[in-house]
C-alpha cells in the first residue's frame, strides 16, 4: 500500500529500530513504547487488519506468534503481553496487521 507507514517501514523509506528480520516479517521497536519492551511484529505482505486474515494468508499470524515467542526469549522477558488489534474501534491506528510484544513489567488487566 502506498501511504501505508509499515510498508514505508519495510521498505526502508522511513527508520526503524529492527531487532529481526526476514523474508516474511519485520519486528521493530515501537518509537511510543507501552512498557520497557515494546516491539512490533509485522508481515512485510500488507493485510490490513486481523479481519483480513483467511486460510490463505492465515500461516503468516502462527509466524508472528512464534516469532514473538523468539524474542521474548532473547530480551529474557519472564512474560509478555502479545496484542492485535483489530480497526480502530480496538484501537488499531497503522491499518497493517502487526503485534504489539509487551513486556518487561507486571502487566495488569484491564491494560492500564
Amino acid at each position: 500500500m502506498e501511504n501505508c507507514l509499515f510498508c514505508k517501514i519495510i521498505k526502508k523509506e522511513i527508520p526503524s529500530e529492527i531487532v529481526f528480520e526476514n523474508d516474511e516479517l519485520l519486528a521493530f521497536r515501537d518509537i511510543s513504547p507501552q512498557a520497557p519492551v515494546h516491539i512490533l511484529i509485522i508481515p512485510k505482505i500488507h493485510i490490513e487488519s486481523p479481519f483480513e486474515i483467511n486460510s490463505s494468508n492465515s500461516t503468516v499470524a502462527g509466524k508472528i506468534i512464534a516469532l514473538a515467542a523468539e524474542i521474548a526469549k532473547e530480551q529474557k522477558l519472564e512474560g509478555y503481553r502479545l496484542v492485535f488489534n483489530c480497526n480502530e474501534i480496538a484501537g488499531q491506528s497503522v491499518f497493517h496487521l502487526h503485534a504489539h510484544l509487551l513486556g518487561g513489567r507486571i502487566m495488569n488487566w484491564p491494560p492500564g
